[in-house]
């Protein structure tokens, strides 16, 4: 009925009534998430953004994978159970991990709560995985790969996803369609 009512409101040319009559429009659009995120050939985002155990030490993945092969791993959550039992656990034990170039773990969280999880799963860093923080999930946006989970995370966290990248640009993308599912980003399905 709302929505009846929303359609049937009287539209007026008023400077007030432009931002409703705009919501208004906009409310026919029932889609849960666009599915406009990064495409295959473009570039990783060039941004100073990243941080790797502390907010001071910056990370820019374009120049870290400008001349270089490598994996970019988007997790919903540091510490959160499919992130830490089986998604990031896959790629730490896959037998193909080292032919894959440098690989990332990118979280919309602190830099010290992503150094605390790298610490408990790869406790020796054996794995050469380095875990980069998003803190402003500005990365996350930049690849237009974040959803909104209040309920759940707090704020705007990264869909789960795997993008392989080759000198700086994206070569694969793996992204799960109900963003926090662990199917199409695990490290079988990125690495082989």
């Amino acid at each position: 009925m709302a929505f009846r009512a929303l359609r049937s409101a009287p539209t007026t040319t008023s400077a007030f009534s432009r931002p409703f009559a705009a919501a208004a429009a906009g409310a026919r659009h029932f889609h849960a998430s666009r599915p406009v995120f990064v495409k295959v050939g473009e570039a990783i985002p060039d941004l100073e953004v990243l941080q790797e155990d502390s907010p001071g030490n910056k990370v820019n993945l374009a120049k870290e994978l400008a001349n270089a092969k490598g994996v970019v791993v988007g997790v919903p959550a540091a510490f959160s159970g499919a992130c830490s039992q089986k998604h990031v656990p896959s790629y730490i034990q896959h037998p193909k991990l080292k032919e894959a170039g440098k690989v990332f773990v990118v979280a919309v969280n602190d830099a010290f709560v992503m150094k605390a999880w790298a610490d408990q799963l790869d406790p020796n860093h054996k794995s050469g995985i380095r875990f980069l923080a998003d803190p402003a999930g500005e990365f996350t946006k930049a690849l237009d790969l974040g959803f909104e989970a209040p309920a759940l995370f707090g704020d705007t966290r990264a869909k789960r996803y795997a993008l392989v990248v080759e000198n700086g640009k994206v070569k694969s993308v793996h992204v799960e369609p109900d963003n926090t599912g662990t199917d199409v980003s695990m490290a079988d399905k990125v690495l082989g």
